[in-house]
């Protein structure tokens, strides 16, 4: 089992930017899809953005094309996600995942993910 330790998130103004990163030890990171869920108070858990294992696909949830990046680094065995034009509506805490072995298609349902992060806070002030 993977253990992932999600970093980089903290209060910004709208229209800022953070970069989250994910490192995971106990297992590497280079066969397997990741991805990023987020939760806001008094929501569900929703998926922001996944990468295949070989970092050729992405795939962005509507509310975060063109404003997030998601990229790997396998030498690093991390997993980062790049946040600019922060809103408001984008606070929450930030999940890291790790999905499935060697998948040509990025996951987007948090049921194809098996190991997670405790997560990181980043709070958009209007």
């Amino acid at each position: 089992q993977a253990q992932l330790v999600e970093s980089g998130g903290g209060l910004v103004q709208a229209g800022g930017s953070l970069r989250l990163s994910c490192a995971a030890t106990g297992r590497t990171i280079n066969s397997y899809a990741m991805g990023w869920f987020r939760q806001a108070p008094g929501k569900e858990r929703e998926f922001v953005a996944g990468i295949t294992y070989t970092g050729v696909n992405t795939n962005y949830a509507d509310s975060v094309k063109g404003r997030f990046t998601i990229s790997r680094d396998n030498a690093k065995n991390t997993v980062y996600q790049q946040m600019s034009s922060l809103k408001p509506e984008d606070t929450a805490v930030y999940y890291c995942a790790m999905g499935g072995r060697y998948r040509s298609a990025v996951p987007t349902v948090s049921g194809d993910f098996g190991s997670w992060g405790q997560g990181t806070q980043v709070t958009v002030s209007s």
